[in-house]
């Protein structure tokens, strides 16, 4: 099994998220499950891989060619692949993964969350989703989620698509276990 985890890439974030994402890389390695991931080098994104790779996992990084030239991608996957644009980047990840955390991250990791999150609504893939909840990081994006719920913006079915853990092991038993669930489309529209 290979998870795909998105998370930040920025090394001024609190070490207490990249010290949570080093033991989810650890955790992972030991269970036998491969990383896919965004291919940098720092945050949350570089303590996970380095947590995969100093426990024998296997990692798989993503990048588009022109990141080559910041020096911020992680030089010790067991494959790096290189696609033109982010949003091959991002088709590549999606594809190449049997499930995705989100893990604490800034603009781009909310991007991938939504994007995987409407995919599964519109049953584009049946992959498990969850939200690393570590600190009450996403905490205040749950309650917003909640809102438009409320709100009538979005079904409270779609909630169910996702999946938030605060610990590493109960999370890995959730994908160990997971079987999948056919998504109803229909019961899901807004047209009640």
């Amino acid at each position: 099994m290979n998870i795909c985890v998105f998370g930040a890439a920025s090394d001024i974030i609190d070490e207490k998220y990249k010290k949570a994402a080093y033991q989810l890389g650890c955790s992972m390695a030991k269970r036998n499950i491969g990383l896919v991931f965004g291919g940098g080098n720092a945050g949350v994104m570089g303590a996970t891989v380095n947590g995969v790779h100093d426990n024998g996992g296997y990692t798989l990084g993503v990048a588009p060619t022109f990141m080559k030239d910041y020096n911020i991608l992680y030089s010790n996957c067991t494959e790096f692949k290189f696609t033109e644009t982010m949003a091959q980047r991002k088709n590549f990840m999606e594809d190449s993964a049997d499930g995705f955390i989100i893990a604490p991250g800034g603009i781009g990791t909310y991007e991938e969350f939504f994007e995987v999150f409407t995919l599964k609504q519109l049953d584009r893939h049946n992959k498990p989703i969850c939200i690393f909840n570590c600190f009450g990081y996403y905490d205040k994006m749950l309650e917003m989620l909640g809102f438009t719920v409320d709100e009538k913006f979005l079904q409270n079915d779609s909630m169910k698509l996702v999946e938030v853990f605060d610990e590493i092991e109960p999370m890995l038993d959730y994908f160990a276990s997971y079987k999948g669930e056919s998504v109803n489309v229909m019961k899901i529209r807004y047209n009640k």
